[in-house]
């Protein structure tokens, strides 16, 4: 019997899908199958890696593999910071700057000295210096006689954990402080000139006295392969004004474009005090005498001129989470610890230190469901490579935070999103709006790390984290093979067993 064209056609086509779903397998690799795989190619092969995966209708684990494992959190610390943080304060919380004069603003808008204390604030920036600068001004402030003097010491000294080991100049080293401004850093612009040899331009932002340039830079030609070292240095140590020595060295070639170097300061009460003095003087009211670092003493009995709160704390951890900020995360550590057994009504209980700030931070997690076992906390923003933390804790963590109904939506919130925001703005590039989740790195000690939630297409949501120490090449490839992780949870199949 003839068999027409069209079927033959349809037949041939049958046994061609026939033949690939046989060299395929039956059915697409799931969940499990996609992520071991990708466990065995570099640059994961060799390297120390926890992954753990559950749904969050049912608690129910999809995926486990070195769960227990502790490992380098990196900048994933920074969950356990935020979580603690929001249930102990509560996301509406405000810490405060208070600014102290000897006596009330006379008849003529004078005091004789002003006093700027720091009650912890971590996000105080340029333009809120100036808010309160104004505010002093609309108080009727319109000069300071003496000095503006600076107690920061609700927090210990000195700035930067131990365990950090050699600090650089860099932002992201910036020390720790109850009175703080810019996060501790600010901005070097550098600009080649026309003629070789020539001094280079130097933009110091903000362009406060404190932070005093050293140029040392030239002009070189265009055939020059370019060098530019910026770094800071203490300054006069005797009597006069406090300063930092910002030194700029080597070459700019010409004719390229400006170069830009966030860097962090030495002394981050004087530098704020310094910002303030600037605003103040933007506001039309002069500061005669020095910033100097001189709580008030026993016997001082001073009145205070303004209580300035900052933004709320909901606001605070989402400027941590969303931008990985380590002097943040550091800060409400050392609030954890200042705080720790006092009622917010009341104040502070203590100075805040890092080991009394581990210890409240595990106590508040602890109470709210948290089991960390075997984790060791250092820090709070996961600077340090002494940090352990499970991928089983972090789910943990996020599971409880999620549920929150003090401050569940803020932490949520806080995070950073899939190709939209923060440090995953430009990761997870086919999982837009659909990963909210924390990521980590520490290149020097090859760790790269993400944790929070993924939206599958079914509705589902998956909470998650990966932990990978040891990898193998570059940290951006690391991080590229974590997000194809990440990419998995969100459209592979889950086995029904």
């Amino acid at each position: 019997m003839a068999i027409g064209l069209g079927v033959v056609l349809v037949l041939a086509g049958c046994l061609a899908v026939s033949l690939s779903a046989s060299a395929a397998g039956k059915s697409p690799a799931n969940l499990t199958q996609r992520i071991d795989r990708e466990l065995a190619r570099a640059p994961l092969a060799r390297a120390s890696v926890g992954i753990y995966v559950e749904r969050e209708r049912d608690g129910r684990v999809i995926y486990s593999h070195g769960a227990d494992r502790l490992l380098i959190p990196a900048s994933n610390q920074k969950i356990l910071t935020a979580l603690a943080t929001l249930e102990r304060f509560g996301p509406a919380h405000r810490f405060s700057t208070r600014i102290f004069a000897p006596a009330a603003i006379d008849a003529e808008g004078m005091v004789s000295e002003l006093l700027v204390e720091g009650g912890g604030d971590p996000v105080m920036n340029s333009e809120d210096w100036w808010r309160l600068a104004a505010d002093l001004r609309r108080n009727g402030l319109r000069g300071v006689q003496g000095d503006l003097r600076v107690d920061d010491r609700l927090f210990d000294g000195p700035g930067w954990h131990p365990s950090w080991g050699n600090v650089t100049a860099r932002a992201y080293h910036a020390p720790i402080g109850a009175l703080t401004a810019n996060y501790g850093t600010f901005f070097v612009s550098v600009w080649p000139q026309a003629s070789v040899g020539s001094q280079v331009l130097v933009d110091i932002d903000p362009p406060v006295p404190y932070l005093r340039l050293r140029n040392l830079g030239k002009t070189a030609s265009a055939k020059t392969h370019p060098r530019l070292v910026v770094d800071r240095i203490r300054g006069r140590q005797s009597d006069g004004p406090a300063e930092e020595i910002i030194r700029v060295s080597g070459l700019a070639r010409k004719g390229d474009s400006v170069d830009r170097f966030p860097r962090s300061v030495l002394d981050p009460g004087l530098y704020a005090a310094s910002v303030l003095a600037y605003q103040l003087d933007a506001n039309g009211i002069e500061v005669d005498g020095e910033v100097r670092r001189a709580p008030l003493a026993p016997t001082e009995e001073w009145v205070l001129i303004l209580d300035h709160p900052g933004r709320t704390l909901s606001e605070t951890v989402q400027l941590c989470l969303k931008y990985s900020n380590n002097s943040i995360a550091e800060s409400l550590v050392k609030s954890l610890g200042a705080w720790e057994g006092a009622s917010l009504e009341d104040g502070p209980a203590r100075q805040g230190t890092w080991v009394d700030g581990i210890r409240a931070l595990r106590s508040e997690l602890t109470q709210r469901g948290v089991d960390l076992g075997q984790a060791r906390l250092v820090d709070g923003s996961g600077l340090s490579i002494q940090n352990r933390l499970t991928p089983r804790i972090l789910v943990r963590a996020l599971t409880i935070g999620r549920k929150s109904f003090r401050s569940g939506a803020e932490f949520v919130a806080a995070l950073p999103i899939a190709k939209t925001d923060g440090t995953l703005e430009k990761r997870v590039r086919e999982g837009q709006g659909r990963i909210r989740a924390k990521t980590g790195l520490l290149s020097d000690a090859s760790v790269t790390s993400l944790s929070g939630f993924a939206e599958r297409v079914d509705g589902e949501v998956l909470i998650f984290s990966i932990l990978v120490n040891g990898h193998s090449g570059a940290s951006a490839d690391a991080m590229d093979a974590v997000d194809g992780l990440a990419q998995v949870l969100l459209d592979a199949p889950i086995r029904s067993d």
